[in-house]
């Protein structure tokens, strides 16, 4: 508008450079512009870029908490995870050696039953021996005496002598069959 009014005769103004009315004018809202943007504003905006600096670093204080808890679980699995396994170890060398006195017991068991048989076997056999030589004796005595009186000649009757006879002829049998 003063460009207009300088053309209608009066002095013509420069339009580069500002008039001092629109610097003061200027200045005056250029103030009043940064006094409401300190006073309002920018502690606004400082409140909310504090907030979300609290929020980030206690993310990352509470990130960092729950990794030490995390890593703290972890050791403690992994500890609960090494006795667990010593246990498991301890049981199983246990049930072995278990499985190995019952073992033992079993064997030593089966060498007492098999000692009672074969000692039983043993009775059994010597009892049979017994059993035969006696069986043998007298038959080998009545052969014996049987023989001897068809070679002497006489009668073996005596009960005595027959048996003592008898008696010589095994113990001679015996010797000859220990040489």
């Amino acid at each position: 508008m003063l460009f207009l009014a300088a053309q209608g005769g009066e002095t013509t103004h420069n339009p580069i450079i500002p008039l001092w009315q629109e610097i003061v004018v200027g200045g005056i809202a250029f103030i009043v512009l940064c006094f409401v943007l300190m006073k309002f504003v920018f502690p606004r905006m400082e409140q909310t870029f504090q907030a979300r600096v609290d929020a980030i670093e206690g993310g990352i204080k509470r990130a960092e908490a729950a990794q030490a808890e995390a890593n703290q679980l972890l050791e403690q699995y992994r500890a609960q995870l090494a006795e667990a396994r010593t246990d498991a170890a301890r049981i199983r060398d246990d049930a072995r050696a278990d499985a190995e006195g019952i073992r033992q017991d079993v064997l030593a068991k089966a060498r007492e039953e098999s000692d009672r048989i074969i000692a039983a076997g043993k009775e059994q056999l010597a009892a049979e021996r017994a059993t035969i030589v006696r069986e043998l004796r007298t038959e080998v005595g009545t052969i014996a005496v049987d023989l001897a009186s068809k070679i002497v000649g006489e009668s073996l009757a005596d009960e005595a002598r027959r048996k003592g006879t008898v008696d010589r002829f095994l113990s001679g049998l015996e010797s000859a069959g220990a040489r």
